[in-house]
């Protein structure tokens, strides 16, 4: 899956992994004036006198795609999942909330073949990340805070500004499979940290908000976003649907992207190292 990270200003650079075996992938690690991205291992470089200038090549050396960011607030520019080749504004909501990772959901068809389902994108709130790593983490250094258990639950329960962009891949996906496949796996993850408790109509009330009415075309998205107050806000195509203010389902949710288990294990990997790089700069 893609991988990037963010600009910032760093007074040293993250030491690069080796390439993932699985998926390509492009990292930015940023200096004042220029974007590292390695894809499949290889590097390019863009240097620039705008620091918001980013651009990727595959493994073959083929151009694929880049983005140049205006400002940080500009909602314009694209960042590409590279298997599907649906792009993500690198911000959201008037740029408060900035795109820290993107993954692919697959599906098992019938047990013979995996169909892409959806590519979705992971938003967070950056301002309200480097609170909490202030609040409960300032002595973890970066390399650390990334594969921290407690700080991982903490992005999942705390109050912080997140959204999942779903952007559908699968043109005969309809509204009804989406209903289906959240009522088993939020489902599952309510149950999980749930304990004994009853909530079926949790559940309910969540699965409610995707009526047959609505139309989910290749290209379509569908944003779940955590606002203050743990109130979990369903937006179909930009056009809010309804809410749900329920601590237990939005922690639910975000664990399907980010958790132990995660949809696509790369992207979460990627989420938290650029998590982890943005707490670095109040806790260099």
């Amino acid at each position: 899956m893609a991988s990037f990270r963010f600009p910032f200003s760093f007074s040293q650079p993250s030491v690069p992994k080796p390439p993932r075996s699985t998926s390509s992938s492009f990292r930015l690690s940023v200096s004042a004036v220029a974007v590292t991205v390695t894809v499949g291992g290889v590097a390019a470089i863009a240097a620039s006198r705008n620091p918001w200038v980013f651009s990727s090549h595959r493994s073959s050396q083929l151009p694929w795609g880049s983005i140049a960011l205006a400002s940080p607030s500009s909602e314009s520019n694209v960042v590409v999942e590279p298997k599907t080749g649906f792009s993500f504004p690198a911000t959201i909501g008037g740029g408060s909330r900035r795109l820290l990772g993107v993954g692919l959901r697959k599906k098992s068809l019938l047990g013979l073949k995996n169909i892409d389902v959806y590519a979705f994108g992971m938003y967070a709130d950056c301002d309200d990340v480097k609170k909490l790593v202030g609040e409960k983490y300032a002595n973890l250094p970066a390399s650390e805070l990334r594969g921290n258990k407690a700080f991982v639950d903490d992005l999942m329960d705390a109050d912080i500004k997140m959204t999942i962009r779903l952007q559908i891949v699968y043109g005969k996906l309809n509204i009804r499979s989406v209903r289906t496949a959240f009522k088993d796996s939020v489902g599952n993850r309510l149950k999980k940290f749930g304990g004994l408790l009853d909530n079926d109509d949790l559940l309910q009330s969540f699965t409610s908000l995707f009526k047959d009415e609505y139309k989910i075309p290749r290209n379509s998205t569908i944003d779940m976003t955590r606002e203050p107050g743990h109130v979990l806000n369903v937006a179909i195509e930009g056009n809010q649907v309804g809410s749900v203010k329920s601590k237990l389902l939005c922690r639910s949710i975000l664990d399907l992207y980010i958790g132990e288990e995660p949809f696509d294990k790369n992207a979460r990997e990627d989420f938290l190292d650029n998590v982890a790089s943005i707490a670095a700069v109040d806790n260099k």
